[in-house]
């Protein structure tokens, strides 16, 4: 004998659905969208030579933060292994990959190109649009120290971007920009400020690397004896004299037509050191490398203000905005990190890369009016009707999946019917074709194959376009207009002609 089932004991027992804080979940609209965008710019990156990895999301702590814990000022999610080792979820795919090539010498063959996408985590504080999980799509070059790969790096930046529609050329303002700056002018700069000690080095660059956030009379304070925040918290200041601030601010505000008046201003200002020509022949290189790569005045610009956050750059960086959606910052960064893999190895592999942050990406986009969502990529619903049996709507639908028709059959019941079927009833409830039709119509799915015994009997099908029946019907309310309206978009046809019909429609 069956023990009934007690409701009250069920409804007690029933577990909260909740997501971690800082997480979230994606639906099918997000997902067809990211997905859009991921494969759009993976087909440039192939293009550009660079190849699949991935690596776990767990790595040794160590690996993330070196042997003294200085790497970074990210917040970890770290724990412990079943072997009582330290361990951490990997907060970028740079840090993985320098380990990567440090640890198979033999099956990485140097120059390496790559790409990875992949969740990263950060034990941030959540906030809006900011979460602790975030997807991040790199590429990378191990092995080269020439300029070249820095600016092929540039060039797939942008052609990413404007494969995703956003343009860049001259003939409206641009939707994508690329600045440029390099980490050794700006410790050139540093050395002619006199600013020796490398923390106060660090403080003033991630001072700088603000200033698109805060301004430039934040930054001025910042740089000073410090300030108020918005939210009235006090800011420590560097503590640098005003004439090293104004002449840090001369420098990072300079400006010019083209990339090589940029260089030439900045050769005006700094020192005739070694270290400050070196930055400078290296700046000529890298516009000279983008002039051949085809790179416009207007998809990327010299910037000396850029900085960039993590500490592992040691020349080129770039961060590319998009001037249609300003509000999200900087989409995609990277630049130069030649003595990263020195953690893991006796000598360095240069290397040099950059990062789109896809939610952020995608964030803009949207925003922009540059990507749309779609709730469904299916094509076809078929749609049986009382009497039909289920193996000739299973052999309707593969017939449309054999000819590449994203089709779906519709099998089970909406939400509120199944709620009210009993438990141990096993039969499938009986779903009328005005649920199947608003089930299409819900999900915007285009053209449904309807079928009954009429149409079985005589080898045929009714296919209705979902779209037309839908435009004639909008803002019609009286009801028997609606009502004579109801065929508008469909045809019967042999079950011959089906693949070509649908065809027709979906033009």
């Amino acid at each position: 004998m069956e023990t009934p089932i007690n409701n009250d004991t069920v409804t007690t027992n029933l577990v909260e659905p909740m997501t971690l804080k800082g997480f979230r979940d994606y639906f099918p609209n997000e997902m067809i969208a990211r997905n859009h965008v991921i494969e759009s710019i993976r087909g440039v990156y192939e293009k550009f030579g660079f190849l699949p990895i991935d690596t776990p999301i767990l790595e040794y702590l160590v690996t993330l933060i070196g042997t003294g814990g200085e790497e970074t000022n990210k917040e970890l999610f770290r724990f412990e292994s079943p072997e009582k080792d330290p361990i951490a979820m990997r907060f970028d795919l740079t840090v993985p990959f320098a380990r990567l090539i440090a640890q198979y010498p033999e099956q990485i063959l140097l120059p390496f190109r790559r790409y990875h996408i992949g969740p990263v985590f950060r034990a941030d504080k959540p906030d809006v649009g900011r979460y602790r999980q975030f997807t991040q799509f790199d590429i990378d070059v191990a092995g080269s120290k020439s300029v070249a790969v820095d600016a092929e790096i540039v060039a797939a930046m942008c052609e990413a971007l404007g494969r995703l529609g956003l343009k860049n050329d001259r003939s409206s303002p641009p939707e994508y920009l690329v600045r440029i700056n390099n980490r050794k002018l700006m410790n050139a700069l540093m050395e002619d400020c006199g600013l020796a000690d490398i923390n106060l080095q660090k403080h003033v660059l991630r001072v700088i690397d603000k200033l698109q956030k805060i301004g430039v009379d934040n930054v001025r304070r910042e740089l000073g004896r410090g300030r108020i925040d918005d939210s009235g918290s006090p800011i420590k200041g560097v503590g640098l004299a005003e004439a090293v601030i104004e002449r840090i601010l001369h420098y990072i505000a300079a400006t010019g037509g083209t990339r090589g008046a940029v260089i030439e201003t900045l050769a005006k200002l700094l020192s005739t050191s070694a270290a400050s020509q070196l930055a400078l022949d290296e700046m000529r290189e890298l516009a000279q490398a983008l002039d051949g790569l085809e790179i416009s005045e207007s998809q990327a610009i010299f910037d000396p203000s850029l900085t960039r956050g993590l500490e592992y750059y040691t020349g080129p960086v770039f961060e590319a905005c998009l001037p249609v959606a300003p509000q999200f910052g900087s989409v995609m960064g990277g630049g130069r990190y030649d003595s990263l893999v020195e953690r893991f190895m006796a000598f360095s592999i240069p290397a040099t890369g950059a990062s789109i942050g896809v939610d952020r990406l995608i964030a803009a986009l949207l925003s922009s009016g540059k990507l749309k969502t779609t709730a469904t990529t299916t094509q076809v619903i078929v749609i049986g009707m009382e009497g039909v049996p289920k193996p000739e709507l299973l052999r309707i639908a593969k017939q449309l999946r054999d000819n590449q028709i994203p089709t779906e059959l519709y099998l089970g019941a909406p939400r509120a019917q199944l709620e009210k079927a009993k438990l141990e009833d096993h039969k499938d409830p009986k779903v009328s074709v005005r649920n199947q039709m608003s089930h299409a119509n819900d999900t915007g799915i285009p053209i449904a194959v309807i079928i009954g015994t009429d149409e079985l009997n005589a080898g045929t099908v009714s296919v209705k376009n979902l779209v037309v029946g839908k435009e004639q019907r909008d803002g019609v309310k009286d009801h028997e207009a609606y009502v004579k309206l109801g065929k508008v978009g469909q045809t019967t046809v042999k079950r011959a002609d089906l693949v070509a019909t649908i065809r027709e429609m979906l033009k």
